[in-house]
């Protein structure tokens, strides 16, 4: 099996090299209208916004920063294909303009969008990303009346354009089978609420910095093993530091990734050959967990019934029969933004959860997940 990855410096406002119905999965995190860090992004793209902010019009700067990203999503709803998923990961932002503190909803404002374009919402996730900073409440703090609640949550909004997806083909069912989840995963995953830290993701150059937002990679692993089979092809238009694509490359995707700013061309390239060498152990770290579920199960209520036949250890369900995990064989390029990455098959496994290689310190200073 193989999988490539693109990288493409271009707006995703605008996407017409992106065949029509030629993608099964988006995953991806916009900038967030209304946070600071992100007007000046908005304002190159409409000198109506730079006015607005300038002009503190809190309100028409909202809409017409979605406005812009409402574009984006037309052009999603353009190249996925039918029965496929959009998944995107935003938070509401909090700010006080002329000295009125407001909240703007941006997940309710991106849900209106598309669900004008013919998307069909499904349930969400919350992604709880909790701080114990000393400072995080907002306004007066003991004193009623005058504080806020604070905003530790964002949202994973979850599309689907047109029905349900459908196996027909036997290599279809087949392909579905080995992409399939363990039990365990299938029950924390599918939950409507997710509880983990978003990962510190240092940024080599410092300059970039002030222009990522990067989501950390368990969100892009789960999101991509959730809604798509290995070889479908999964796309994100705000690119940023390239934790999909990184994500795709481990789960035995193909990718896309769309990045408006070329000074992250250099950052994004070192970080997927810094992660090559290790993207096996997203996997591993699977079977590790599967491993020791199995013997906590066992231990706690009934020996499981089934057992995996790529595999060979236990599982719940008689759906994981066929499940099929692989190791990274080897990469190389194909022209200056293609990675084309080689699997192979992970054979039986004993009782012993495999190993996790080591990181080098200098390879620590990129971080992956």
């Amino acid at each position: 099996m193989i999988s490539t990855h693109t990288i493409l410096f271009n707006d995703s406002r605008n996407v017409t090299y992106v065949k029509p119905e030629s993608v099964d999965l988006v995953v991806t995190s916009p900038p967030y209208p209304m946070i600071e860090m992100w007007d000046g992004l908005f304002s190159s793209f409409s000198d109506d916004i730079k006015i607005t902010l300038e002009s503190e019009k809190r309100s028409e700067a909202f809409e017409l920063m979605h406005l812009e990203l409402d574009k984006v999503w037309a052009e999603m709803y353009r190249i996925l294909k039918n029965e496929s998923f959009l998944c995107i990961n935003v938070g509401d932002a909090v700010r006080t303009i002329s000295e009125r503190f407001s909240l703007y909803p941006n997940h309710a404002r991106i849900i209106a969008s598309c669900l004008k374009l013919g998307f069909d919402p499904l349930p969400l996730v919350l992604w709880r990303k909790q701080t114990n900073a000393p400072n995080k409440f907002m306004g007066s703090g003991m004193l009623p009346a005058g504080a806020y609640v604070t905003l530790e949550h964002e949202y994973i909004l979850i599309f689907r354009k047109g029905n349900k997806r459908v196996f027909k083909r036997a290599e279809e069912k087949l392909a579905r089978m080995r992409s399939a989840l363990f039990w365990e995963e299938r029950n924390a995953w599918f939950s409507d609420l997710w509880d983990f830290k978003g990962t510190r993701q240092t940024l080599y150059n410092t300059d970039l910095r002030g222009r990522s937002a990067a989501y950390p990679f368990e969100l892009a692993h789960r999101l991509i093993n959730m809604y798509s089979l290995y070889n479908d092809t999964v796309l994100d238009p705000f690119m940023g530091t390239g934790t999909t694509t990184l994500a795709a490359i481990a789960s035995g995707r193909n990718s896309i990734g769309i990045e408006i700013d070329p000074a992250f061309r250099e950052h994004i390239e070192k970080r997927i050959q810094s992660f090559i060498p290790y993207a096996t152990e997203p996997t591993t770290s699977r079977i590790s967990s599967h491993l020791q579920f199995i013997k906590e199960y066992s231990k706690n209520k009934d020996t499981p019934k089934y057992f995996n036949a790529n595999h060979g250890f236990p599982v719940i369900t008689g759906q994981e029969k066929e499940l099929q995990l692989f190791s990274i064989e080897g990469s190389s390029q194909n022209g200056t933004d293609t990675t084309v990455i080689e699997y192979k098959p992970l054979g039986k496994y004993d009782s012993k959860p495999p190993v996790k290689k080591l990181r080098s310190p200098q390879e620590e200073q990129i971080s992956l997940f």
